[in-house]
């Protein structure tokens, strides 16, 4: 590669400076690539060991029946309205909404609740951007994202199933605390039985004066609107999700302007997560401390966590945040198929963050910041387990696709970097490639990160990433294969020909 770029002597010495400047970044990513097991290693030699269950001040998970916040997540109990009345819901919602929008946020700030859709941000923080008083008349909106599109991502829908009741009121009280005298939930256009229980919730809750005008006798005036979507994936994100709710394409807008400023219909609006919505009214009742106690700081309370793939028991279970990912799976799922030892790999938090390999399962915590020390994320809380039956790199080319199939193709960067990540992943998984092209991958996957209107573009870049982090040893073993069996054929032909 340097004979390539520097044999010329014709060659200004700008250029020859960039191209030693280019190979020692390439030598340097392969190194790190390769590397990437012992880099998360040092950190913890540098007393970094957060992420570590080992490591914490106490052990987290097995969460008491009391505190669970979802009583009705399998569907035992009646879903509707008796049914939520007997197990708590719409309890004194009256007391709640009269103790005003600022006691509502506070709330939640000291709760410590974090958004449930992903991304993690403090929610009282962010219901706190909403305009208190409109200079020109323009109403409040607040958007409850139920367009769960992710895969492996199966929690919101249990939500609506079994417990809508516990939506419809947070969305009355998060209304509230935003000054909007409107929700619109939107829902994925798949979720056909979901969206009708959640339409007969509101029904039961309009026929029962909890919603509309004097909601809950309040003097507060309510709607809730239930709208679904066509099934695009990129609808998921918030902005794209309001241009399909006003008729539009679903393609995310540029910002700033942010929506809670100028958001549905030109009107400041907040988009926010099904779970985060539906813990608010058990936060208010039972205090900020309560929620707090659960978890470590700044990971509070209980979370709603899919486990999928190879473990005997797949389930959708509530359960202490930072709870240790081996506890989860074992007590929970019914462990990995074949035992813990068969482990291979975790996708930690749906399909777009990055894998984690069984090293890390051993000892990580479930949790925003601990994931986010071994360079994942905990997402939407979707485990998919995959055992040494898995072709790893299979799985990741078939995300790749996904994602390519799903970008809206607005940005440059994103409508072809994601086609380019599939293609090389095509040839990765058989081997048809050369061992820089690993390297080429990473750069694109950063050339695609972080440089796009939304986060997709993010999504389709950090699995591949994850697997040249963690499983880069796997791609050059099939390379070599590969260049192997093609030399030998070469000299079998050769051998024949003479």
């Amino acid at each position: 590669m340097w004979r390539a770029l520097t044999g010329r002597t014709a060659l200004p010495e700008p250029l020859r400076s960039a191209a030693r400047r280019l190979v020692s970044q390439s030598r340097c990513l392969s190194a790190a690539s390769a590397s990437a097991t012992p880099s998360v290693s040092a950190a913890a030699s540098d007393g970094k060991e957060a992420w570590r269950a080992s490591n914490a001040e106490r052990t987290f998970g097995g969460l008491q029946d009391q505190d669970r916040i979802f009583t009705n997540l399998y569907g035992e109990h009646d879903p509707l309205l008796q049914g939520a009345l007997r197990r708590g819901d719409w309890y004194r919602t009256k007391d709640l909404i009269g103790k005003g929008r600022d006691w509502i946020i506070n709330e939640l700030k000291a709760s410590g609740l974090r958004g449930r859709g992903g991304a993690g941000f403090p929610t009282g923080l962010k219901y706190s951007f909403m305009p208190k008083q409109s200079a020109d008349g323009r109403p409040n909106y607040l958007v409850v994202n139920c367009d769960e599109s992710e895969p492996g991502t199966a929690k919101d829908r249990e939500i609506m199933r079994h417990d809508p009741h516990k939506l419809v009121e947070g969305m009355l009280l998060v209304g509230v605390a935003m000054g909007a005298r409107a929700a619109y939930a939107y829902v994925r256009g798949e979720y056909v039985h979901e969206r009708h229980q959640l339409e007969r919730a509101v029904q039961e809750a309009y026929a029962n004066g909890l919603l509309g005008r004097n909601a809950c006798g309040s003097g507060y005036n309510f709607d809730v609107y239930v709208h679904y979507g066509a099934g695009a994936y990129i609808c998921g994100e918030e902005t794209a999700l309001l241009e399909s709710l006003e008729g539009k394409q679903g393609k995310p807008r540029l910002k700033p302007p942010f929506p809670a400023n100028i958001g549905l219909y030109g009107c400041p609006s907040t988009v926010t997560n099904t779970e985060t919505v539906s813990v608010v009214p058990t936060i208010l009742r039972r205090g900020p401390d309560w929620f707090a106690s659960l978890g470590r700081k700044n990971n509070s309370g209980t979370k709603l966590f899919i486990v999928s793939g190879h473990v005997n028991s797949p389930c959708v279970v509530e359960e202490e945040m930072s709870i240790p990912l081996r506890a989860l799976i074992e007590r929970h799922a019914g462990g990995v198929r074949g035992g813990w030892d068969n482990l291979l790999a975790v996708i930690p938090g749906g399909s777009s963050v990055p894998l984690i390999p069984k090293w890390i399962c051993d000892d990580v915590m479930m949790d925003f910041d601990a994931l986010r020390d071994v360079t994942s994320g905990l997402g939407t809380a979707a485990v998919i387990v995959m055992d040494k039956s898995t072709d790893v790199v299979a799985a990741i080319r078939r995300l790749s696709y996904f994602y390519k199939h799903e970008s809206c193709g607005q940005c440059t960067p994103c409508r072809e970097g994601t086609g380019w990540l599939w293609r090389i992943m095509q040839r990765m998984e058989r081997g048809e490639a050369r061992m820089a092209e690993i390297d080429m991958l990473w750069e694109t996957s950063k050339h695609i990160e972080g440089h796009c209107i939304c986060a997709l573009a993010d999504a389709a870049a950090w699995p591949v990433q994850g697997l040249i982090r963690h499983f880069r040893p796997e791609m050059e073993r099939r390379i070599r294969e590969y260049q192997a069996q093609a030399a030998t054929a070469v000299n079998g032909e050769k051998t024949a020909t003479a």
